[in-house]
């Protein structure tokens, strides 16, 4: 997500360089967006096969989970390939939109350019680290690791080749020297000064991990590289860790099978709003309340109450909800900037419902059980949407609704019918990994099984066509996502590597007020981490140095990993830097401006309900399974 800024475009000027990058550009992307949608629905059926094969003939594939790890990995490289080429990666704008044109048309190009340079350094370790891995034969299939590990230096190649075809469609050959000159020379700059940084010890840490990623994120770089170019800054200037050491942080950090649900999870929400089925929950939802003054409002937040249950994408719940509900609440007389604004808070009321991408992220990287999470999250939300529903109660007490009719509850019966496989699903999904009959990554291919049914069979609503176009969007997304997790747990092992941690923790256990001062610690500092860094990266990065930190304090994980994730969603979906808030006005088609007069309730409302989410423990664990 780009923020409010728009896409680079890079529009080819005339010439016969441009027109060869043209060629190359189509043909790079007709290659590797076929490759990485075909990657996904592989995918798709080898968990499901395993699914079936364990759960039906109970005669489990013992290669299947291997499999599907390696292919992964070229899924995740893959996808940031078409990522990058797409423009798609995470990055922050907000700074970049306010320059004049030509710093900004500067910064655009810097944000290609330092890519470009992470990626030509760090090639030939890569490819020196699938070399190495030619000697480890994997367990189940008895092949050499290296048919896995070959995928890293594959996609930085590819990605290097698409940044340049990049710089080569520009309008300005000026501005893009300007840009490499730069890039250069910070580069050859921070190289000449190894020497004098090395005796610096922790001093580094501020240069390298506040200095350098400060610098590339408010100037556009996307966010992933941004810690690549730290991380690899640091490792390589001012410790002797060969950079092997750092392909394999990376390698480490995109290979936990439990992220695999994330491209999955993607899928089933594009799924779920091709067929119908999420149109058909929020028509009942409108059916029952859209009589009630506001009772659109509530309905929004409802229905991005029970469509975050099925899609792990925020962006997806509110293309999927926004299209539906606004034009009649538009009809009604609702303000353009108050919907937009109560779509992006309830973007962060329901960040912890499940299966949340944000929680299998935590999940992943700090070890806290998956269904723990998953049954910890359904409240939290809750109390977070009623403290939403008082707003919405005090704007529109007064709304006048003498031309809107009831509906006939003959009506209602049968939206509800129709509604119902569609309103079943999230509650089928909860309850496969949290009764234990299917891991996350496993549940969802269960879910796509299901959507597909109910779109071909009860919906009678799927387009062919789209499915292609959905395959490469969820490659893509994935691949920015898994990419981000790659850099920021490589980053987060050089922080630990540097003794930070130990320093972190030190900190940390002096704070007064034992654990509710290391929450109230903890809130402040991830709504500011949310709203510059955005949620994944942020828990990737700090969630395994906190988590323990918050056991010593005796905060219970899940009732951690609930405040950590409603306070960066907070931080993100809040303006003026959330990349969330206008990621929301997008899909809205509605100015960023119009929103900020209206967001501010919703947003004391959200943290309101994180206060009482944090005060009482029992809110996320009083419903655990164990």
């Amino acid at each position: 997500m780009s923020g409010e800024a728009t896409v680079f475009q890079t529009t080819a000027s005339s010439g016969p360089g441009p027109h060869l990058a043209d060629r190359l550009d189509r043909g790079l992307a007709v290659t590797v967006e076929a490759v990485a949608a075909l990657l996904v629905l592989v995918e798709i059926v080898i968990l499901f096969a395993g699914v079936v094969a364990r759960y039906v003939f109970h005669a489990p594939l013992v290669w299947s989970d291997e499999l599907a790890s390696i292919l992964f990995l070229w899924l995740s490289m893959l996808g940031a390939v078409v990522a990058l080429r797409r423009g798609e990666h995470m990055r922050m704008t907000g700074l970049v939109s306010r320059v004049g044109p030509q710093a900004r048309a500067l910064l655009e190009t810097l944000a290609i350019t330092a890519p470009v340079a992470f990626l030509a350094l760090i090639l030939h370790h890569a490819a020196d680290y699938a070399m190495e891995e030619q000697y480890i034969v994997t367990p189940a299939l008895e092949i050499s690791n290296a048919w896995r590990a070959a995928a890293l230096p594959t996609g930085v190649a590819l990605m290097l080749v698409v940044a340049l075809v990049r710089l080569m469609r520009l309008r300005s050959p000026k501005l893009v020297l300007a840009a490499v000159a730069l890039t250069a020379g910070v580069v050859g700059a921070f190289w000449l000064a190894g020497p004098v940084l090395k005796p610096l010890g922790q001093a580094n840490l501020i240069i390298f991990f506040v200095g350098v990623v400060a610098a590339n994120v408010f100037a556009g770089v996307p966010i992933a590289f941004s810690f690549a170019l730290a991380t690899f800054g640091y490792l390589a200037l001012t410790t002797t860790t060969p950079l092997l050491v750092m392909v394999g942080r990376l390698d480490e950090g995109m290979s936990h099978l439990i992220l695999l649900a994330v491209p999955l999870f993607v899928f089933l929400g594009l799924l779920i709003e091709m067929t119908g089925m999420a149109r058909a929950m929020i028509q009942f939802l409108a059916s029952l309340l859209g009589h009630v003054r506001g009772g659109l409002s509530y309905v929004l937040i409802g229905a991005m109450y029970l469509v975050s249950g099925i899609s792990g994408s925020k962006i997806a719940d509110m293309a999927a909800i926004a299209p539906v509900l606004f034009p009649e609440m538009k009809k009604r007389g609702a303000a353009p900037g108050d919907l937009v604004a109560l779509l992006s808070a309830t973007g962060a009321q329901t960040e912890t419902i499940p299966p949340s991408i944000v929680l299998i992220t935590i999940g992943s990287v700090t070890g806290v059980s998956i269904a723990a999470l998953f049954a910890g999250g359904l409240l939290p939300a809750v109390v977070l949407g009623a403290a939403l529903c008082a707003v919405v109660w005090w704007r529109y007490r007064h709304e006048d609704l003498s031309h809107v009719a009831r509906t006939p509850k003959r009506e209602i019966a049968r939206l509800a019918l129709v509604a119902l496989p569609a309103i079943a699903l999230p509650f089928v999904i909860r309850a496969a990994v949290v009764e234990g009959v299917a891991t996350a990554t496993e549940v969802s291919t269960i879910g796509i099984a299901y959507a597909t049914l109910m779109g071909l069979l009860v919906y009678r609503q799927f387009d062919w066509a789209r499915l292609r176009p959905m395959l490469i969007e969820t490659a893509s997304l994935t691949g920015a996502i898994i990419f981000i997790v790659g850099c920021a747990t490589a980053m987060a092992w050089g922080l630990t590597q540097s003794g930070f941690s130990r320093d972190l923790a030190r900190w940390m256990a002096g704070i007064p007020g034992g654990g509710y001062g290391f929450l109230a610690i903890s809130i402040v500092a991830f709504v500011i981490l949310g709203s510059v860094l955005e949620g994944i990266p942020a828990i990737v990065l700090f969630g395994p140095l906190l988590f323990p930190i918050a056991r010593a304090a005796g905060v219970h994980e899940v009732h951690y990993a609930m405040v950590v994730i409603f306070a960066m969603g907070i931080g993100l979906f809040a303006p003026p830097f959330g990349v969330g808030y206008y990621g929301a006005c997008a899909i809205s088609k509605v100015h960023p401006d119009e929103g900020l007069k209206h967001i501010w309730g919703y947003v004391a409302a959200l943290l309101v309900g994180l206060v009482v989410v944090a005060a009482i423990p029992w809110i996320s664990t009083g419903f655990l399974p164990f």
